[in-house]
């Protein structure tokens, strides 16, 4: 391979890949690149203090043992692992308000699979700080908050970005600025998007029992409410309701919102208590109609957003840094430029049958199970009857959740 190829793909350049989005998928993507030989600058529009907070706000995220397979690849676990909490396993039940879980059940134990966790939940709190300062300890990568990008021009050589301090010029950009990317209206690239007139309620709370490391998901006639254990006594909640009743809840004081939320969550755990805050998301399903242009590529939640039902949002946003690592890594063996347009595609290829196949999954579990047609409902306990009762078709279940399935990046590989 040619010696400048080697030492540095931006000769001529500020730096070899700028990324847009500094929340998580922004930094994770830049300390994926620079394990590559890649050097970023990162940027956003708001102040680091944003991210540096390490008060319990009540959010955190269920990252899949391929995630964490990654973070593990990078030397990013040791951070986080006494601060994680192991997935074992998954129930998932019908429910209804005051009568907890139906009798039928899946349930699904990472030692089906040789595994000693499904996933591991990681706090807000803990996972942005950790990821910012590895990338303050990186030298290839370059963090800017308080930085908005105005426009950006892509040429044959490499792209152009606006900013109100000045251009900056790099051989590709990333856009991991969310579901409303600037980056991708900017390079003309338009979004399929349905709304579920569904809003997710977020919160922590603290109860009596332990939960053994076991998630459970109650099908309610509203929405799923997912119940995802966290350290110690401590779970997290997501709560999906029609958005309307989601608004008025969420009005509520906190004693009033728990007397709602009690017979939702059973006493399986004894009692509850809110801990942290609690936040609201609108949700929908977006898809981008296309997840390159010319010296462009989207990343995470600004290529895909889908419904929480699965817990996947987050995992398929590092599955795609996991992805254009891999073709990255590649290119540079080969001595191509990170951002041609056959690199690009070979990203896009990846990448976009795996979200839409899960967007639609999601899609279709929603419409199945947010509801309470009785007939519906026998259908939906048949079935995990029948589930629960194919070894095989459950295993395969698993790895899904597990986000070890098909056909993986280097770096979730085992």
């Amino acid at each position: 391979m040619d010696n400048a190829v080697a030492e540095g793909i931006s000769s001529g350049m500020d730096t070899d890949v700028i990324i847009t989005g500094g929340g998580l998928t922004g930094p994770l993507a830049a300390l994926t690149l620079a394990d590559a030989g890649l050097r970023s600058i990162v940027l956003d529009a708001r102040p680091r203090a944003d991210f540096d907070d390490t008060e319990f706000d009540g959010r955190s995220y269920a990252m899949a043992l391929g995630s964490v397979r990654l973070l593990m690849a990078l030397d990013l676990w040791d951070a986080l692992a006494s601060d994680a909490q192991p997935i074992t396993g998954i129930r998932a039940s019908d429910g209804r308000a005051g009568e907890g879980a139906a009798p039928q059940h899946l349930a699904f134990d990472a030692a089906e699979i040789g595994a000693p966790f499904m996933g591991q939940m990681v706090e807000d709190r803990h996972l942005r700080p950790a990821l910012l300062a590895a990338c303050d300890a990186s030298d290839r990568i370059e963090l800017r908050f308080e930085t908005t990008v105005t426009a950006q021009a892509p040429d044959m050589a490499g792209i152009t970005v606006e900013t109100e301090t000045g251009p900056l010029t790099a051989r590709l950009l990333l856009g991991c600025d969310g579901r409303g990317s600037g980056v991708a209206e900017r390079a003309g690239i338009g979004r399929s998007t349905k709304g579920y007139g569904q809003t997710a309620l977020v919160c922590a709370v603290a109860h009596e029992k332990p939960h053994q490391g076991i998630a459970h998901q109650f099908f309610m006639p509203a929405g799923p409410l997912a119940i995802l254990p966290l350290t110690g006594n401590r779970s997290s909640l997501v709560w999906t309701e029609a958005s309307e009743v989601a608004a008025d809840l969420n009005a509520l004081p906190d004693a009033e919102y728990l007397e709602v939320l009690r017979p939702r969550f059973g006493s399986f755990l004894g009692g509850i208590a809110l801990e942290g805050a609690r936040h609201t998301y609108p949700l929908n399903l977006t898809l981008a109609q296309d997840f390159v242009a010319p010296r462009v590529a989207l990343v995470g939640d600004a290529a895909h957003g889908i419904h929480p039902i699965a817990g996947q949002g987050l995992n398929l946003g590092i599955k795609d840094i996991a992805a254009l690592h891999h073709i990255v890594s590649d290119a540079r063996q080969r001595g191509e430029d990170p951002g041609a347009p056959d690199v690009l595609a070979r990203y896009a290829r990846w990448r976009r049958f795996d979200t839409a196949a899960m967007g639609v999954a999601t899609d279709a579990v929603n419409a199945l199970f947010s509801n309470d047609n009785p007939i519906l409902r026998l259908g939906r306990d048949l079935g995990m009857g029948v589930i629960s009762g194919l070894p095989g078709v459950r295993r395969q279940f698993i790895r899904n959740a597990a986000g070890i399935a098909g056909d993986l990046p280097r770096l979730m590989r085992d």
